[in-house]
Parts: C-alpha cells; sequence; structure tokens
C-alpha cells in the first residue's frame, strides 16, 4: 500500500473515533469580540488523538463607548468580596508580561496588586494595544480579520491587510517663538479618523488639546500630570518629564484635534502622524444601455466621494492626492434582444469589428509657452464617433470613459536657457602700477554651443582695472625688453625686422 494511502486512512479512523462535533456555545461577550466553544465526545475505548474542544472569535462588533473595560469590569465585580478583611476598589493591572490573562488588579486607595482570579473570562484581551485574546488562560493570536490564528494585520492606516495607501504619513516641527508674546501657539491640526499620533516637546511650555467633532461640538483638555486621558471617543497617553513631554494618540481620533503650546516660552514639538485620505474614488453603477434593443453597451464611471460627509464631491478634491488613482471604467453589452419591427428604430447601431467604439480625438499641440527654460503646450480632447460610413461626429464623454483620457498639458522646452560664461581674466596690461585686464563671455546654449539668446543686461563685464603692487620707479623707455608688455615686445621686434629689410644688397 502507498504510503500516502496509508497516512490518508490512518487520518479517516482517526476522525471516525470521534463524535460529530457538537453546536457552537453561547458567545462569552455581547461585543468587543468574545469566543465561543464547540466541543466533541471520544466513541473509543482508548484515547482519541486530537482535542476535544474548537474555539472561535464571535460579537466583533465595538462596544458602546459607555460599556467600559472588560478586564476593568471583571476587577469590578470583586469589590464587594473581602480581601484581608477589606472591601477594595480595583483597578485593572494591563500588559502584564509573565501572565497577560491572569486577572491582576490593584487597590485604588492603597496600590497594592493583587492576582484575584488565575484566569481572566474568555475574550479578554491580553494586550491593550492587540487583537489577542484570552481563552482558557491562554493568550490566543487573533489576526485583523477576527480569525484565531491569523497573521492579518492593520496597515497603518487601519485597513485589514491594507497596502497603507488610504493614509497619508504626515510629520514636522514646531518652535515657539518667545518675542512673539503670545500665551498659546497652535502647534497642528490633526484631521479626524488620524491614527498613530506622537508629539514630543522639548522645553518648559506644556502641552493643551482642544477637540471639535463634525458637529461642531468643541471641548478642550489641559494635560496637567502624566496619565491617561479620553476625549472624544479618543484615548491620550500623555508622559510629562522634567525636561520634555510626550503625548501619543492610537487614534483613531474622534474629531478634530488642535494640539496647543501653552507659556510661550521657546520650546520645540516634533510631530507625527497618519492622516486619512478623505477623498477616495468610488466606483459607479452601470450607466444606461446606449441603446433600447439589438445590442449595445454601457459603462461604469468614477465619482469622488467625501468620507466625513458622505457624499459625492468634485473630482478635484480626489485628484489632489497622488495616492488616488481613478479606477477605470468597465464596459459590457446590454439589450442584446434583437428589435422589433413595431419598436421604430435602435438608437445606437452595436458597437462591433465594423463599427468601432468610441475614442479620445486630440487636437494638435499648440505652440510652447516658452522657449527655453520649461514651459507648457496644451491640446483639446474630445470623445467622439465613428459610424458605418466612416463619419466622425462628437459624442457625450461618458463614452469614452471606458480607457483613460490622454493629457491635455504637457511640458515642452524643458532644456536650459543660454546663459553667459566668463573665461579667465588675462593678465594686467601694465607691469606697474594701475592697468586693465580682459577677458572673453560667451552666451552659450544647452548643447554647449556659443549662440545668441542670452540677456544682455545680465552680460558679464569683459574689462576691469588691475593694479600690479611692483612700485615704478624708473622710465618705462629705460626698462629692458623684456620688462615692458608682451605687445610692446612684438612691436620692436616688427621694427628691426621692417630696419633690415630696408637695408641697400
Amino acid at each position: 500500500i502507498p504510503a500516502s494511502s496509508r497516512t490518508a486512512r490512518s487520518e479517516e479512523d482517526r476522525d471516525t473515533l470521534w463524535d460529530a462535533w457538537g453546536s457552537w456555545s453561547e458567545c462569552s461577550r455581547t461585543c468587543g469580540g468574545g469566543a465561543s466553544y464547540s466541543l466533541r465526545r471520544c466513541l473509543s475505548s482508548k484515547t482519541c488523538e486530537g482535542q476535544n474542544i474548537k474555539y472561535r472569535t464571535c460579537s466583533n462588533v465595538d462596544c458602546p463607548p459607555d460599556a467600559g473595560d472588560f478586564r476593568a469590569q471583571q476587577c469590578s465585580a470583586h469589590a464587594d468580596v473581602r480581601y484581608q478583611g477589606q472591601f477594595h476598589e480595583w483597578l485593572p493591572v494591563y500588559n502584564d508580561p509573565d501572565n497577560p490573562c491572569s486577572l491582576k488588579c490593584r487597590a485604588k486607595a492603597s496600590g497594592h496588586m493583587v492576582e484575584l482570579a488565575p484566569k481572566v473570562l474568555d475574550g479578554t484581551r491580553c494586550y491593550t494595544e492587540s487583537l489577542d485574546m484570552c481563552i482558557s488562560g491562554v493568550c490566543q493570536i487573533v489576526g485583523c480579520d477576527h480569525e484565531l490564528g491569523s497573521t492579518a494585520k492593520e496597515d497603518n492606516c487601519g485597513i485589514c491587510n491594507g497596502d497603507g495607501s488610504s493614509c497619508r504619513l504626515v510629520r514636522g516641527h514646531y518652535k515657539s517663538q518667545h518675542a512673539s508674546g503670545k500665551t498659546e501657539d497652535t502647534v497642528v491640526n490633526i484631521p479626524f479618523k488620524s491614527r498613530h499620533v506622537r508629539l514630543v516637546l522639548k522645553g518648559p511650555d506644556h502641552l493643551y488639546v482642544e477637540s471639535k467633532t463634525l458637529q461642531g461640538a468643541k471641548s478642550e483638555l489641559t494635560l496637567d500630570k502624566s496619565g491617561q486621558f479620553f476625549l472624544d471617543n479618543t484615548t491620550l497617553d500623555y508622559q510629562r518629564f522634567s525636561d520634555k513631554e510626550i503625548l501619543r494618540m492610537t487614534g483613531p481620533l474622534g474629531a478634530d484635534f488642535t494640539v496647543k503650546l501653552v507659556s510661550g516660552a521657546d520650546s520645540v514639538v516634533q510631530y507625527i502622524y497618519y492622516q486619512p485620505i478623505i477623498h477616495r474614488w468610488r466606483e459607479t453603477d452601470f450607466f444606461p444601455c446606449s441603446v433600447t434593443c439589438g445590442g449595445g453597451y454601457q459603462l461604469t464611471s468614477a465619482e469622488c466621494f467625501d468620507l466625513r460627509s458622505g457624499r459625492v464631491v468634485v473630482d478635484q478634491y480626489c485628484l489632489y492626492y497622488p495616492e488616488n488613482v481613478k479606477p477605470l471604467p468597465k464596459l459590457q453589452e446590454c439589450n442584446m434582444e434583437l428589435c422589433l419591427d413595431s419598436d421604430g428604430y435602435k438608437e445606437i447601431m452595436p458597437y462591433d469589428l465594423y463599427h468601432p467604439l468610441p475614442r479620445w480625438e486630440s487636437s494638435p499641440w499648440t505652440a510652447c509657452s516658452t522657449s527655453c527654460g520649461g514651459g507648457i503646450q496644451s491640446r483639446s480632447v474630445s470623445c467622439v464617433e465613428e459610424d458605418m460610413q466612416g463619419t466622425i461626429t462628437p459624442t457625450e464623454e461618458w463614452k469614452c470613459l471606458y480607457a483613460s483620457k490622454t493629457s491635455i498639458l504637457q511640458p515642452c522646452n524643458t532644456f536650459d536657457c543660454p546663459s553667459w560664461i566668463a573665461q579667465e581674466w588675462s593678465p594686467c596690461t601694465v607691469t606697474c602700477g594701475q592697468g586693465l585686464r580682459y577677458r572673453v563671455v560667451l552666451c552659450i546654449d544647452h548643447r554647449g554651443v556659443h549662440a545668441g539668446g542670452c540677456n544682455p543686461t545680465t552680460k558679464p563685464h569683459i574689462k576691469e582695472d588691475c593694479l600690479v603692487t611692483v612700485p615704478c620707479y624708473k622710465s618705462i623707455d629705460t626698462l629692458p625688453v623684456e620688462a615692458k608688455p608682451a605687445w610692446h615686445k612684438q612691436a620692436i621686434e616688427l621694427e628691426e625686422v621692417v630696419t633690415a629689410s630696408e637695408e641697400p644688397t
């Protein structure tokens, strides 16, 4: 028997020793993510291989804002039970590195930390910043798809298994101006739904937070000590040190937040956060069919959608973000049934090999706006149809949206404009005292060729005064020829040649 057949048979034999799985239990929580289990019974008199219980997540919906923390509720449940002879108000202890699934609580009055139960209830988060949950006292991995054992992760934008394209990283710094005399300065405005916010202040100033909801309700928060604060459904973790302050907000922010500085001394704030791209392309339904019968086509389009207001806005809002890629329209056939004689005529002939689809038609490019240094040229682009006789006529633009519209602008003459190039200065025209020196100045174009086109008002000067620091203490006529300028020496040599040629033979 092949090994694969033996393995398959052994697995089948192992499963037949078990009864069928039972129904799923009630969820351990009504919201916020809980656990449910299913049991099965071993039918063999011997030990069965495998587990008799399996789990799945359930109630994966957000709890109401006033529901409270699940671990905190379990600690509070012990408030009416005496511990060491006294009643206590218990606060939860989070993120225990040794045993995150035990119920450890801290007495509010004394600060004493106690393990009140060896296991938290199923569905309790192992850590505050994770979806992993405790089940039967063991921390189980939970992906962002809420599946046990899943490795799915949220991207920085909060999208499960996302590619990070629905938000953008914003980072910057702000320096307060003591001389301005202001008692408060606005550091940064952080929009609704932003995530992973972190600000670090260095200096004597203090951070202050204001918020404004989409409905216009305003709130404010003074950060006067280290701790965790809540504002507009947003958790703020604040740390104050002697020389700096750190503010973190995991998000998503429940409102527009404005972070300010209070005091007006000289301080520096560095900040970083992920801002959602609130204007996104959304594919439309198919437009009406191009014909009433006999075979036509219909297209989808894309519209710019504002995630905050839930309304469609003009395309320019979506075009502002380079991360936004407009989806191409989809094309499909429609109304393929034959036209009845009583139907009259068909509005548009079906598109086939003999009747091409509508297409974009462009005019020639205009002349470039500049002769050099980068300009723009434009053209008009329109949607046209061609009938069976080859006649081209303009038509509605949506019929061409199955293909990308060709650009109406393009850069031109991007090469550098001609510029003046000055060569080295000549030697001074004298060997002592005040004289002149000269240089050659050329107009060089982008090919390195001497040509015209340079601005005459910016041309460098071709001569200037020069001073030779050797004192002129002798008559110039008594100086040897070698000490005189080169042009003077050449003139004397020329005279000698002329004199020699005039002597009689």
